[in-house]
């Protein structure tokens, strides 16, 4: 990553983020969210998202078991 390059923030469906460059083409199983930028502000968005770092299918069997 260097300054120069211009990232997009993307998710996959277990809403895990991660920044990519805008220039290559995104991976199977990730989506682009609305984040585009600077390696900075692509990270600040994250951490500012990325609250709860476990995996949704993790949240949602340990929110069940609760249940």
């Amino acid at each position: 990553m260097d300054e120069n390059t211009r990232y997009q923030v993307l998710r996959n469906d277990e809403e895990q983020y991660s920044l990519w460059p805008v220039d290559i083409e995104v991976p199977a199983g990730w989506q682009p969210v609305v984040k585009e930028g600077t390696e900075a502000e692509c990270s600040a968005y994250v951490d500012e998202v990325w609250t709860d770092m476990r995996p949704k299918s993790l949240r949602e069997r340990m929110e069940n078991a609760g249940a």
